[in-house]
């Protein structure tokens, strides 16, 4: 089957951002980054063309008003990879240990973030915030997941496979302090404050070098944005226990989260079991209905 496939400039130098058009009108829209040494073509033409459900339907099939939108990251210099230039969305020292010199990501969290941000903001013009997805694999999920936090608003649903939270440590104690007793500009008496969708958004705004919502409450959180993560149980690049402990620290931000794990799977999605569970979430968390691509209310 053939897709419509258009590139269109990037916000910043790099390559571009690949996308497949819907086959029927324009009503809904997925962003979805890819893993680490990727890019978005390779990615969306391969999760497209093989990522089929138990009953052998693409994505492309189910949601033929979606828009696909895969992104394609800088390069950069790997710590991993002996300095070598990679496309990735930061650079990363230990892939099985993403907080193993955790401080070199920063840069490329902060660059990365815009850029994707940048996108979010021109799919709005399109189609409303319930109608967008956002979402990733691999490092793609990790780097879709800081996003996320840090938005202001909710989106329609978040779909990640394979990943984990950057600074997930750090973020976990964020999130679990009871005030703010060390930060002089704190209010401790404001409960908009000490609510875990806050604190999250707060750490994840610092962390990608955004600008500080001067009063920040839940409602101006994505919090109410439904969220799947799925992770292959003998993953050997990112194992599954940071996956899971992501999920976690998302439900203890205040987010539903459906958490799946795949037996004897590894570094991928699995296919069709997860393609599956991807569909469903759409319909029954989400709220679109595959086929007809409509909103339930």
């Amino acid at each position: 089957m053939s897709h419509s496939k258009t590139s269109t400039p990037p916000r910043s130098a790099g390559d571009p951002i690949f996308v497949v058009e819907p086959q029927a009108p324009h009503t809904h829209t997925l962003i979805l980054l890819h893993g680490l040494g990727s890019n978005g073509e390779k990615f969306g033409t391969e999760l497209l063309d093989t990522g089929v459900t138990s009953s052998g339907c693409k994505l492309t099939e189910l949601l033929p008003g979606a828009r696909f939108v895969f992104p394609t990251s800088k390069r950069r210099r790997s710590s991993t990879f002996r300095r070598s230039m990679l496309t990735q969305w930061f650079d990363i020292a230990r892939l099985p240990d993403p907080s193993y010199r955790k401080e070199i990501q920063l840069d490329g969290l902060a660059e990365s973030a815009v850029e994707i941000l940048a996108i979010l903001d021109d799919e709005l013009k399109r189609v409303p915030a319930q109608n967008i997805i956002l979402g990733g694999l691999s490092q793609g999920c990790s780097m879709s997941l800081a996003v996320l936090l840090s938005l202001e608003h909710p989106i329609g649903g978040y779909i990640g496979m394979s990943g984990y939270l950057t600074y997930q440590s750090d973020l976990e104690i964020a999130v679990a302090e009871d005030d703010f007793t060390d930060d002089p500009f704190s209010n401790d008496d404001d409960p908009a404050q000490q609510d875990p969708s806050v604190k999250a958004q707060t750490f994840e705004r610092d962390l990608l070098s955004l600008s500080y919502l001067e009063e920040p409450t839940k409602e101006r959180t994505s919090r109410l944005t439904p969220v799947f993560l799925g992770h292959g149980s003998i993953d050997e690049k990112v194992p599954c226990a940071l996956g899971e402990a992501a999920a976690q620290v998302m439900r203890d931000s205040g987010y539903q989260v459906d958490w799946k794990c795949y037996e004897n799977q590894g570094h991928w999605y699995k296919i069709p079991e997860e393609i599956d569970d991807v569909v469903n979430f759409i319909v029954s968390r989400v709220g679109w209905e595959v086929g007809a691509i409509k909103q339930s209310n």
